[in-house]
């Protein structure tokens, strides 16, 4: 399931390409899963508690936690706390690692990045909730949460929509061609506490809603802008976005997190130095790759656990 030379054309040229169907229904039943499990593990602890009456516990993976957040807003941003972790990566149990390592996302991934690839745990598990304004993700691109020195590397985006992903429950937007221009000034404090670019920085392009079917791959390069809009709808649009890198952009596979002290060069430093990376695929060192979910369980929850500062790279939005 590599990418064909026109998918790979569009990848380079727009900044983006779709790829249908790379994870089957079955393949996303884990992830999906495991989801739900964590959902039911929280609801009976805020039922236990007495902070939650009906647990809409017939409800389908789609619809239950709206339900819940639309009933109590604030036992929904507890759960979807407990669902993000502190880095928005969070659950790190055996379904993630089977999406991250699965053979036919990895096969497209190696068309761009080479066969040696490195993951990263910069992942994101994105349960966007209707009406919900952190759910709405302004323009950025994602080299503005990366150190400087990486702007130069490729570090590919895969986002994976556990549901068909719409216009109407907050699709990805793209800008198309405009990852060839570096990296645009971001700010600080930009719609729900994120990094943004106001779009009246960007030169002049139509951005491009990307409507997808669950189980579909959008490829973005890290200088692709993008931004996902209001979910009109009363379902979550849940997914999944997932990192990779060359072995020659920098990395922290092998280090700890209490290493990055204030004295360290930042252009040694891996490009998001709070999370870790880890080999996932190599044919020349194959003893480095991370093989089971319990070995990258436990680099995932070392830095979780540790985190080591992010470096301020960008200034308040004005106003």
């Amino acid at each position: 399931m590599r990418l064909t030379h026109a998918e790979l054309q569009q990848f380079h040229q727009e900044g983006y390409v779709t790829k249908p169907t790379v994870f089957s229904a079955a393949d996303l039943q884990p992830i999906k899963d495991a989801l739900t499990e964590i959902v039911d593990t929280e609801v009976k602890h805020l039922q236990s508690k007495g902070r939650l009456e009906d647990t809409f516990s017939n409800e389908p993976f789609g619809i239950r936690l709206a339900r819940i957040s639309e009933s109590n807003p604030d036992a929904g941003l507890e759960i979807i706390r407990a669902i993000t972790g502190r880095g928005g990566g969070g659950y790190s149990g055996p379904a993630m690692f089977g999406m991250l390592t699965h053979p036919g996302l990895l096969s497209c991934v190696e068309s761009l990045v080479g066969s040696t690839i490195v993951g990263s745990s910069v992942y994101r598990i994105r349960p966007k909730l209707p009406n919900w304004e952190r759910g709405e993700v302004p323009w950025h691109q994602d080299s503005g949460y990366f150190l400087s020195h990486c702007d130069k590397h490729l570090i590919l985006t895969c986002w994976i929509p556990l549901v068909d992903a719409t216009w109407e429950n907050g699709c990805l937007y793209v800008m198309p061609k405009t990852h060839k221009q570096g990296v645009f000034r971001h700010y600080t404090g930009g719609h729900g506490g994120y990094l943004e670019i106001p779009t009246d920085e960007f030169p002049y392009t139509e951005p491009i809603p990307v409507e997808m079917e669950a189980g579909s791959v959008l490829f973005t390069t890290n200088l692709t802008p993008h931004a996902s809009f209001e979910n009109r709808t009363n379902q979550v649009r849940w997914s999944v976005d997932l990192r990779y890198q060359s072995a020659e952009a920098p990395n922290n596979i092998g280090e700890s997190p209490e290493s990055y002290t204030p004295e360290l060069e930042a252009v040694t430093m891996a490009c998001y130095p709070p999370e870790a990376d880890f080999v996932v695929q190599s044919r020349t060192h194959p003893d480095a790759v991370v093989k089971t979910w319990k070995e990258f369980n436990t680099i995932r929850q070392r830095y979780e656990i540790t985190r080591p500062p992010g470096l301020q790279r960008w200034v308040p939005l004005a106003g």
